[in-house]
């Protein structure tokens, strides 16, 4: 029996050995969820320019989706802001976790993630930059959210399965958003807000409550 118990304790610690090598797994839940609040944060000031103009009796839709307009612009400050400071706060809970773990921050594996997930991003983030340039703002949403979810199962494979989900997830709101053009605000607020904050708390409960 003792010896039953040793095998199946020298499988269990191949397979951890295994999934170390080919998996990026010290993504944390935390991250996921300060990314999410990050999101929350920058919904609530893209909310109130918004209302802030709609007070004044203008149509603040319209001018969303204006090129050059100053509602434009700040939407565009208040996401790229809101981007930079999600992405320090996921780095900084996955350092942690990757220090706790003992496992690399930067190996081969963690390449092939950042390249997996750069590619659709920055595919998408050229996509989103040229529609603004024809006018056609109300697209943006849709495709950040659409590409997102690409970049998501794509790099997938090479960190935590739950990812995926995640990433398709993103793909149905984004889908949804092309059929409710003037909602983009309120699908970034869930996709990029809620839904984190779910997969995030989903994450550390499985992962990391131990």
């Amino acid at each position: 029996m003792n010896a039953k118990n040793e095998h199946l304790e020298s499988l269990h610690d191949i397979r951890q050995m295994m999934e170390r090598s080919s998996r990026f797994i010290s993504l944390s839940g935390l991250s996921g969820i300060g990314a999410g609040l990050c999101a929350l944060g920058g919904s609530f000031f893209a909310y109130r320019l918004m209302f802030a103009e709609r007070a004044k009796g203008f149509n603040y839709r319209q001018l969303a989706f204006e090129t050059g307009s100053d509602v434009q612009t700040g939407l565009f400050m208040i996401g790229g802001t809101t981007f930079l400071v999600a992405l320090a706060v996921a780095f900084l809970f996955t350092f942690l976790r990757s220090r706790k773990t003992g496992i690399a921050i930067w190996g081969i594996t963690a390449q092939k993630l950042l390249w997996n997930t750069m590619i659709p991003l920055a595919v998408g983030g050229i996509v989103a930059i040229r529609f603004m340039s024809w006018g056609y703002g109300g697209l943006v949403a849709p495709v950040c959210l659409l590409f997102y979810g690409l970049a998501l199962i794509n790099g997938s494979k090479y960190t935590l399965r739950e990812i995926r989900w995640l990433g398709f997830s993103e793909l149905i709101l984004g889908i949804a958003n092309l059929w409710l053009i003037g909602y983009g605000l309120m699908f970034w607020t869930f996709g990029f807000g809620i839904l984190h904050i779910i997969y995030g708390a989903v994450m550390w409960w499985k992962y990391e409550r131990s």
